[in-house]
Parts: structure tokens; C-alpha cells; sequence
């Protein structure tokens, strides 16, 4: 069983294992740096669907098969699926999931939902109720406007705060014994509030978050940014990575150079004009399962911490005019 070091901080005793993993994107998203690492690049937006929200679901049915495909994995043999989404009720993880007939969990941690889907997974296995478990989140960019902004064709400007959501998707398939890359822990996180009420500045309002989960799990761990390769966070963007050192050192805690953001990675802002980068759970989904995992298991990296943060905020409560609150949680990744 895990062991518990702190309040929502564990290590794992049977050390679950990532068997495969799959990556699905946009065309934007492949004309970014990273284009070469994703498993398919998908260049209709609407994946020859009728809408963006079913071309969501889509992208996350992909993940799933070309994960299961990676590894040779039959989904009678997945014991359970942990998968979320931006939009209400997670609709396009439950409508592009049905088909597959998968005891299924859908989660909502806004753009934190890939961290939290590998907790839950592992916890699955952990706990002994069954042999694999996968994770998958995606998110689209049209979609997200639609929900959170505004609609594409009232072609409003975006401030030189705001990020793109990602169209990507990515999924990971966990188990008890097959794998190179190893979930030795986590920290599952706190909600903070800060009193940002900007939507167009995700970053500033999930640094915060972030923050506290790393200076948690580090606290708990005895442990220091120097004992792993990276900490990966997704997604800060340009501002909220920025913003995490100084709230870390504030605490005492020195990066020292080690940390990266999937946000910041995913596109170019320059050349083309995503601001301050990427967003969405499909961002730091997508980046994990193409470029960080590919890493792990070809020994390029050793131990990594992965923060997925999250924005909690839904329409209803930015109409009202409320601040809105975030939330990191923290998985420890590390090669067999």
C-alpha cells in the first residue's frame, strides 16, 4: 500500500508503471517546436466531425487507441479509464469514450486533469483493484472560447497576458509490472485563491498553486529541485513561469534553472502569436505523453516532477464576477 508522508502527499510501494502512452494534436500545435514528437497531427479541426465538440471527443478516442495500439493492449484488458475535459460536464470525454465499454471516471480538474487522472490510476493499481488503469484529458481550442470567452466569429483581442488552448489530447496506460517509466509518488493539491479574476491570466492565477504543491511534496520527500532532472509544470504559460520561482524562493526553495512549462514549450509566440503559450488539459497531456515520457524511457531522463495546474473557474461563476480559484497536483515519474 502507499505510503502517506503528509497531508495529500504519498509514495507508492508497488511503484505502478506507464506501459504506453499516445499523443493527438492539432495542426497548429504540430507546426510548434514539438511537432515532430506527437504521435499524429490531425489537420482538420473538426476531425470530420460535425462539431468542434465532437471533434474533441475524437481526439481523445485517438489517444486511447494509439496508446492501446503502442502497447499491444486490448481494452477489455484496461480495468479502468480516468479521463476529463473542459467543457460542461465533461462531456467530450464521456461522448468519445462510450464506444470503448471501459468502467470509466470522469474528472474535472480543469487543466490539472492529466496529473489527476495518473494519481487516480495509480491509486487504482495500488490499491489492488486491477491490473491496468489508463488516464487521458484533451481539450480544443474552439471549443474552450466557445465555453469560456467569447465565440469565434465576434473576433475579439486577445491581451498580451492570455494563452491558446491547446487542441491536443494525450493518454497514458498504466500497470502493476510493464513499463520504463515508474509513478513513485504524488502530492495531490490545495485550491488557492488569490483574488485574480482575469481570465485572460491563467498564469498568474495558477502559479500560486504551484507553488505550494512543489513546496509540499518537497518538504515531505526531504528532498530539493537538484534531486530530479526537471520539474515540469503545464500550464503557467510565459507569465506564471515567471512568477514560480520568486513564489519558491520566497519559501525558501531554488529551482536552479531545472524547471520547464509545457505551455511555454508547446508553440512559438513569436512566430505564431500565442502569447504568453499554450493552455488546456490537452497541453500538458499531449506534451507529456510525446515529448517527456519518449525521454524517460530512452534514459535522457532519470526522475522528473510533472505539475498540472488548473484554473477552476466555470462560466457561470466569471459571470458573477468571482475570483478565481486554482489548483496543482503533482506526480513524481521516474525511470525503471
Amino acid at each position: 500500500m502507499a505510503k502517506i508522508l503528509a497531508q495529500g502527499v504519498f509514495q507508492t510501494e508497488s511503484l505502478p508503471c506507464i506501459e504506453s502512452y499516445g499523443s493527438v494534436v492539432g495542426k497548429k500545435e504540430g507546426e510548434g517546436p514539438l511537432g515532430d514528437c506527437f504521435d499524429r497531427i490531425v489537420e482538420d479541426s473538426h476531425f470530420g466531425q460535425e462539431t468542434w465538440e465532437q471533434a474533441e471527443s475524437r481526439f481523445q478516442l485517438e489517444a486511447v487507441r494509439i496508446a492501446a495500439a503502442k502497447g499491444g493492449i486490448a481494452k477489455e484488458e484496461l480495468g479502468m479509464i480516468c479521463a476529463g475535459d473542459l467543457i460542461n460536464q465533461c462531456t467530450g470525454s464521456a461522448y468519445g469514450l462510450k464506444e470503448l465499454e471501459i468502467p470509466f471516471l470522469g474528472l474535472y480538474g480543469a487543466c490539472s486533469t492529466m496529473a489527476e487522472g495518473l494519481i487516480t490510476a495509480a491509486m487504482f493499481i495500488e490499491g489492488g483493484f486491477g491490473e491496468r488503469a489508463a488516464a487521458v484529458t484533451s481539450s480544443h481550442f474552439s471549443t474552450a472560447e466557445r465555453q469560456f470567452r467569447y465565440p469565434l466569429s465576434y473576433g475579439g483581442q486577445r491581451t498580451p497576458t492570455s494563452q491558446w488552448t491547446c487542441t491536443a489530447a494525450g493518454a497514458a496506460i498504466l500497470s502493476r509490472e510493464k513499463g520504463a517509466c515508474q509513478i513513485v509518488g504524488g502530492c495531490i493539491g490545495r485550491i488557492a485563491d488569490m483574488g485574480i479574476n482575469d481570465i485572460t491570466n491563467m498564469g498568474a492565477a495558477m502559479a500560486p498553486a504551484a507553488a505550494e504543491t512543489i513546496d509540499r511534496y518537497l518538504s515531505a520527500t526531504s528532498t530539493s529541485p537538484a534531486d530530479y532532472d526537471l520539474i515540469v509544470t503545464g500550464d503557467l504559460g510565459k507569465v506564471g513561469s515567471a512568477l514560480l520561482p520568486e513564489l519558491l524562493s520566497d519559501k525558501g526553495v531554488d529551482l536552479g534553472g531545472r524547471h520547464t512549462d509545457c505551455g511555454a514549450m508547446i508553440f512559438d509566440g513569436d512566430s505564431q502569436d500565442t502569447h504568453c503559450g499554450g493552455s488546456g488539459c490537452g497541453c500538458c497531456a499531449s506534451v507529456l505523453c510525446g515529448h517527456f515520457l519518449p525521454r524517460i524511457e530512452r534514459g535522457e531522463l532519470t526522475s522528473i516532477l510533472f505539475i498540472a495546474t488548473g484554473a477552476l473557474m466555470s462560466p457561470m461563476s466569471l459571470q458573477q464576477g468571482s475570483s478565481i480559484p486554482a489548483i496543482a497536483h503533482l506526480v513524481h515519474i521516474k525511470r525503471r
